[in-house]
């Protein structure tokens, strides 16, 4: 009953909406037409009817000739069938006269007269039916000409009953509107109704098969050492070695011990300063533990947000981890380095960057040690070598997604089921990792704003920011 009453209110909502769109339709079209017209709506009115009114008395004449044409060729056609009538009587009545014995006791003189006026009756009777024929054509034309000024007529006549009772500006342009531009507004509407249904249809059962099938992508080889994964939790601990700085964005910072130096840093890295303001890398804290021997604690929880638990991934030397920022909520670097290896990896012209949105990645070069939020905590996924099966793979939701070791081969694949996509529910793509290798996922795929039903501006600008790899 629940997904029946959800049914029947997005239907409600589309219909709505939909009818909303083509008022707007047409009340602009009808503002349009007003504002070209540039003339007074009584005036034009007047010379309309006066039109209409001229025109109707033209075909109302035309009718009264035709009428007359056709009361004339009915009666010739009459007098036309009486000729033939009487000319084929008398035509019978002469042959019964010069036939037989009467023929052999005729005078020769007299049979030759009638032989002459039969031929003459019989003549007139086919000179008759010709003419009787030749009128029922006339007569049929006529007729036809008359049904169609009849047809003219009544239309004129509508128009000109509709001109005289259309004393409104309002009614009279959106009728013109209508008579215009309706078939337009109801195209899209029709397409606003019916466009994104089958686009996904189209997306899940032509395109995204096709997509699947290409090559994935591959941004480095697999590492000699492996990025380890602190068990997630709302609240963690990182602990300082003499020497360590640490970069943290406020909003996470809970407590931290008295011996540490803190700043403030306005970004991330300066090389690039727009994807620091895009992910929020800005405005950091900076805390640096200037002990010489003393180990020193910070604890971070998300301040605004319940939802998020925090995990520290440490990237040995050797190794690396391909991250979006957008997830960073701090980084550690050791023994005093101010500034951790980055590495940006463009994939213009591969056909799941676009598919995806993704066309840059940024790859997190160790050693260094990372802070990471996700929703309901970060999870880390390990692809490993085993028997029977020639390539490990695990596929994940692609909103889930936080980062991965570059040896994975990475590609989307299709999303497993229709109606989750259909719906709303899921992406039409899901991320497929195979090889041997980590990849980090947040435990539900909740994406900030993009998890309240998909708005239109969160979509945005998550498809914005996914397109430069944040």
């Amino acid at each position: 009953m629940g997904a029946l009453a959800r049914f029947l209110s997005w239907c409600l909502q589309k219909l709505t909406f939909g009818l909303l769109l083509l008022g707007l339709g047409l009340a602009g079209f009808g503002l349009w037409l007003y504002l070209r017209d540039n003339v007074d709506f009584d005036l034009r009115r007047q010379d309309l009817i006066r039109a209409l009114t001229g025109e109707t008395g033209k075909l109302r004449e035309a009718l009264k000739d035709v009428q007359v044409r056709l009361d004339g060729m009915t009666a010739d056609q009459a007098r036309q069938e009486q000729r033939a009538t009487e000319a084929a009587r008398l035509a019978a009545e002469l042959d019964a006269l010069n036939s037989g014995l009467n023929r052999l006791t005729t005078p020769g003189e007299q049979v030759k007269l009638n032989d002459e006026r039969l031929a003459r009756l019989r003549q007139t009777e086919q000179e008759a039916r010709a003419q009787v024929a030749a009128l029922r054509e006339a007569r049929k034309r006529a007729q036809w000409e008359r049904d169609g000024l009849e047809i003219a007529l009544g239309k004129l006549e509508v128009q000109l009953q509709a001109a005289e009772r259309q004393k409104s500006k309002v009614l009279h342009y959106a009728h013109a509107a209508w008579d215009r531009f309706g078939r337009h507004v109801l195209l899209v509407v029709a397409l606003w109704f019916l466009g994104p249904p089958l686009g996904r249809v189209a997306a899940y059962f032509l395109v995204a098969p096709f997509i699947s099938s290409r090559a994935p992508v591959r941004l480095g080889t697999v590492a000699a050492a492996d990025v380890t994964v602190r068990g997630s939790d709302a609240s963690i601990d990182v602990v300082l070695e003499p020497g360590d700085v640490l970069w943290v964005k406020e909003k996470f910072l809970q407590a931290s011990d008295e011996g540490l130096l803190k700043r403030t840093r306005w970004l991330l890295d300066w090389g690039m300063p727009f994807t620091c303001l895009a992910a929020g890398l800005k405005e950091l804290i900076e805390m640096r533990n200037a002990a010489p021997e003393a180990k020193l604690r910070a604890t971070f929880s998300s301040q605004d947000d319940a939802h998020v638990e925090l995990a520290v991934v440490t990237v040995p030397a050797g190794a690396s981890l391909v991250l979006r920022p957008s997830y960073l909520a701090g980084l550690i670097g050791p023994l005093g380095r101010r500034k951790t290896a980055i590495r940006r990896h463009w994939r213009l012209f591969t056909l799941q960057s676009w598919a995806t949105g993704q066309f840059r990645y940024f790859e997190f070069v160790g050693p260094c040690t990372l802070l990471l939020a996700g929703s309901r905590g970060v999870r880390a996924e390990v692809l490993a070598a085993q028997p029977g099966l020639p390539v490990p793979g695990r596929r994940a939701n692609q909103d889930a997604t936080i980062g991965f070791t570059p040896g994975l081969a990475y590609r989307p694949v299709r999303a497993e089921t229709f109606w989750a996509y259909f719906r709303g529910q899921n992406p039409l793509f899901d991320d497929l990792f195979e090889g041997t290798g980590v990849f980090l996922c947040q435990q539900t795929s909740a994406k900030g704003e993009a998890a309240e039903q998909r708005k239109a501006m969160a979509s945005l600008r998550d498809g914005l920011l996914r397109i430069f790899g944040l």
